[in-house]
Parts: structure tokens; sequence; C-alpha cells
């Protein structure tokens, strides 16, 4: 590289994008979707307004948000073939991989797929995050042998996934808990999965293609995959008596507490502050408090040793525990709230886009004359 730009490695404060979606204040701890504060949103909002006024720009009337609804759930039914296609694949493949290749399958029957404009990549919005958590609970149920539950066109999408996981409809609590945890991972700024999507749209490729890139990219654990991390380490404590010496273990071995900390969040993550609550509410409920006493307990004891904070990561491991739903589940269903914020992000980006191309610092060897193989 010629030009003598600066290397910023992991483009750590580089701004890429102009957005009217998400306006995350890592200094004092503040987020907010278009203006609407997250805590606001998260106890008073269902996922359905997010979703709306994210695509829309507006929280939706009441008469706009029937419409809406009754949208959502005529979206709901996924191909048969896709269902099919679960029946052959490895029993023990992981479901974010399954996921990924569900997606390009969904790109494969969608009748707008190679339609980018405006019209076409909202439909496409709309049936995504509807097919997303019956996906999710259809591999789920075919990996351990049982038939799908087909979508309820009654229910609301959180109540809505829980029903098509277990067979059953879920209380108010937990509903309401799952519901709040879908509208706070729904949206945030260019992480790392909605960078990738952005960049993927930027090339003009089509929307499935940018959603599977990025659900290639959540999968991480140093992005969605930490509350599955968080989950295992509460399981490997397992009782509170273990905290203390597993965390003396822990930071004597260097090893890395996932959950805590954040790239961007300075003084707390917001988002953390509002799990809390509803995954003390849903465990109690469920009698799976010991979990969120866990939790408790090795924040407290994480945080007065090295003054690492919480991230929304650590209280949803808990919070999703409780409810019934497996730990390898934990990140398809961050996908399922994301894929509203993502395809959010991809409307902006076909919108008004521009090719994301940016340069690497060549540290190599100099120019070298070329010797013909013989002559080596």
């Amino acid at each position: 590289m010629t030009e003598g730009t600066q290397l910023i490695r992991g483009l750590e404060g580089v701004v890429a994008a102009e957005t009217e979606l998400c306006d995350l204040d890592g200094t004092n701890g503040r987020l907010a979707y278009r203006g609407y504060d997250i805590d606001d949103l998260a106890r008073k909002a269902t996922f359905e307004e997010v979703a709306y006024l994210l695509w829309m720009g507006e929280l939706p009337t009441r008469s706009q948000l029937d419409r809406f609804m009754a949208e959502l759930a005529a979206a709901r039914p996924i191909p048969g073939d896709l269902v099919k296609a679960y029946a052959l694949m490895p029993k023990q493949t992981d479901p974010m991989r399954v996921l990924q290749a569900s997606v390009a399958i969904l790109g494969m029957h969608d009748p707008d797929t190679t339609d980018n404009s405006h019209a076409a990549n909202l439909r496409k919005a709309m049936r995504l995050t509807s097919q997303f958590a019956t996906a999710i609970c259809a591999h789920h149920r075919v990996r351990n042998g049982q038939e799908p539950v087909p979508p309820s066109k009654d229910l609301t999408l959180a109540a809505n996934f829980l029903y098509m996981l277990t067979g059953k409809k879920p209380s108010d609590v937990t509903t309401k808990a799952f519901d709040a945890s879908l509208i706070l991972y729904a949206e945030h700024e260019l992480n790392a999965s909605t960078f990738t999507t952005r960049v993927i749209a930027a090339t003009l490729s089509d929307m499935h293609s940018a959603v599977a890139g990025g659900v290639g990219a959540i999968k991480g654990t140093l992005h969605g995959g930490a509350g599955e991390a968080v989950m295992n380490t509460l399981l490997e404590i397992g009782t509170l008596d273990n905290v203390d010496g597993f965390v003396d273990k822990a930071f004597a071995a260097k090893r890395r507490f996932m959950g805590m900390g954040h790239r961007v969040y300075t003084a707390g993550d917001p988002r953390a502050a509002i799990l809390k609550g509803m995954a003390e509410a849903a465990c109690r409920e469920t009698g799976q408090a010991l979990w969120y006493d866990l939790a408790v307990k090795l924040h407290t004891k994480v945080s007065a040793t090295k003054k690492l904070i919480p991230n929304v990561d650590f209280y949803s491991a808990p919070l999703f525990y409780s409810i019934g739903i497996p730990v390898d589940l934990f990140t398809p269903v961050i996908a399922t709230s994301r894929i509203a914020g993502w395809t959010a992000n991809l409307l902006e980006q076909y919108d008004d886009n521009r090719l994301i191309r940016p340069r690497a610092d060549y540290k190599g060897p100099g120019r070298k004359p070329f010797v013909p193989v013989d002559k080596r």
C-alpha cells in the first residue's frame, strides 16, 4: 500500500457507514433504535413493533401493527424441501451451519431472490424474519426424531418460536422475557455480522447471500456464540460453592470469560442490565433459579477481581436455558432476532450503495526476479 494510510487493527473506531437505525453511545452506556431508548422498547414494545420500526422508520399504529403481524404470520411456513433436507443432514451438525444452509435454500425458493429493489428487499426481509424461527425449530425437532410443529398464525413471533420448539404454548412471563431478549438483540450498529452483510450487499449480491454471510459471522464465540460459552461455563461450575475456586483457577490459567466486557461499551452494556431482571423472573418461574444465582455470583466475583462488566450475552444464557432452549440453539436464537437488524441495514446499504473495499498494508518481501523452475 502506497497511500500511507494508518493501519487500524480490527477497524476499531473506524466509521464505515452512515445509519439512521442504531444510536450506540458506548461511553455513557446508552442504546437506541431510531431514537427510541432500548429500555423503553424492551419493556413496553414487542419484537414485531421493533422490526416495523427498523424497516419502516417509525413505530406502527394499531392498524398498521395488526396488518404487519398478519403478514409476518403468513410468511412463517418454510418449503417442504427444506424440511426434507434436514433429515439428510448429520444429526450432530452445528445448528448454525444448518441455519446458514437453510438461508441458501430459502433463497432458492424466494420469488424475489435476484430483485434488489427496495420493495422486493422489504418483502424478503419479512419472509426471512418469519422463516428463521420456523427453520430453526423444524431442524431441531427433526434432528431429535420428532415431527416439526407447524407455525401458529395466532401467536407472536416470540411465543410461536417457543411453541414450535416444544409443542407447548409458553406462559406470559416466559413469552415476555423471550420477546424482550429478541428486542435487545435485534440491532447493534456495525457489529461483525452486520458489517459482513453490508460488505456482501455492497457487491450487489442478493439479500439471502448477504444474510448467509451474517450467519457465518455471528457463529463465532467472540460474537453471537458468547452466550453459549457462558452457559457452558455455568454448567461447568455447577454449584454456588464452586464459583470462587473456579474463578481463581480460571484467572491463574489465563482463561477468558465470555460474556464479560465489550469493545464499544465502556460504561456497561445497557442490554445486560435489562436482561438481568428478566432472567431472574424467568429462572424463578421455571424453578431454575440456580442458573441465575450462579450467574450473579460469577459476575460479582469476576468484576471484583478484574473489573469486567457483563455484556448482553451473559444474562441471556441463564434466561434461554431456563425456558427450555438447548445450549446449541442460543446463537440461532440471537440470529432469529438479529435478522431484523441485518435486513434493516441491508435496506440502507442497497438504497445508497458503495462498494466496501478497504486496503491492506503489505509487509512481505520486496520485488523479486522470477526464476524458472529448472533453475531454482
